[in-house]
């Protein structure tokens, strides 16, 4: 069943590349949801994500309470990307925002970052996380990360009869921006650390191959990377008591969740755990918060994942 209010895929008349927009949701307020910048293997494959990821977020938004609804958008990188078709195909992409009437608002998402909302700002208004000099809140990872975190204490201390991680082995599964500060928020923690990107690989911390990263024995596993990754057969070959991560649509289909409960493995929903960029981000940016009262709503992550185990 379709359950999705709007979908529009355009090509850019300026990049001659497909971008698209996706809203779920607009019935709690307009829809907010990242910009993602990818290759895909076909359009198909770009149009099933986008749709998935504005779902998800129609589910963060509700489940931290905040007055949206969900979306998301794609540009299709179907080229190598010099500075000037980036600019270009981000001006076709603020040209398709503003098509919607302000009903979807972006913000950073995989291959975009402030200044890429700076372009945007360029010929819409309806963009989040503008650098911090030009009057926006930067970054989300920092945001995002502390949520992980809340939410993996509150779990932990479920699981294991402790917030505190420090003895315990956790597996993180991506170590980009969100990955890495939550991995140095975990004082005390042997963390194992896995990247696609080799180069990212530090004597801070234990590695392996991201094929391991989800047989690997350890107590917490922390995807922090591409969705889809928990399917039947991975959950089958996992070896830890809980999953907590950043990453969007861990589960390959809904009822991945239930074999994880038979197999007695928790796991906090994605959209529980990931929440801490969109709850700051609109704290600061639409109502005004300062920095201290919006990580104080970061921080309420932990309180909705003590409600959700119980």
């Amino acid at each position: 069943m379709w359950e999705h209010e709007r979908l529009v895929v355009r090509t850019g008349r300026r990049s001659g590349m497909t971008t698209m927009v996706a809203i779920h949701s607009s019935a709690a307020g307009p829809a907010v949801g990242g910009c993602r910048m990818k290759a895909y293997p076909a359009i198909t494959d770009a149009i099933t994500d986008v749709l998935r990821l504005s779902r998800a977020m129609t589910l963060k938004c509700a489940a931290a309470g905040i007055a949206h609804g969900g979306a998301k958008s794609v540009v299709v990188v179907d080229r190598p990307l010099t500075p000037e078709l980036r600019r270009a195909v981000l001006l076709d992409h603020a040209d398709l925002i503003n098509s919607f009437g302000g009903q979807y608002r972006a913000g950073p998402d995989v291959g975009t970052g402030p200044d890429d909302m700076l372009v945007l700002r360029e010929l819409t208004p309806h963009a989040y996380c503008l650098p911090e000099e030009h009057g926006g809140t930067g970054s989300s990872s920092g945001p995002t990360a502390r949520g992980v975190l809340a939410a993996l204490g509150a779990a932990a201390e479920k699981v294991f009869g402790s917030p505190d991680l420090a003895g315990r082995k956790v597996v993180i599964s991506g170590f980009g921006s969100v990955g890495e500060l939550v991995a140095r928020g975990l004082p005390g923690a042997e963390v194992v650390v896995s990247d696609v990107d080799g180069s990212r690989r530090t004597d801070e911390f234990g590695w392996v191959e991201p094929d391991q990263a989800y047989t690997t024995k350890a107590d917490v596993l922390v995807p922090a990377a591409v969705g889809g990754v928990l399917s039947p057969e991975v959950v089958r070959a996992l070896d830890v008591r809980l999953v907590v991560g950043p990453a969007n649509n861990q589960l390959t289909d809904d009822g991945v969740a239930d074999l994880l409960a038979e197999r007695g493995i928790v796991w906090v929903p994605d959209h529980v755990a990931s929440a801490g960029g969109v709850i700051y981000t609109l704290a600061r940016e639409d109502e005004g918060l300062d920095h201290g009262s919006a990580l104080e709503r970061v921080d309420a992550i932990a309180g909705t994942v003590r409600r959700l185990l119980g």
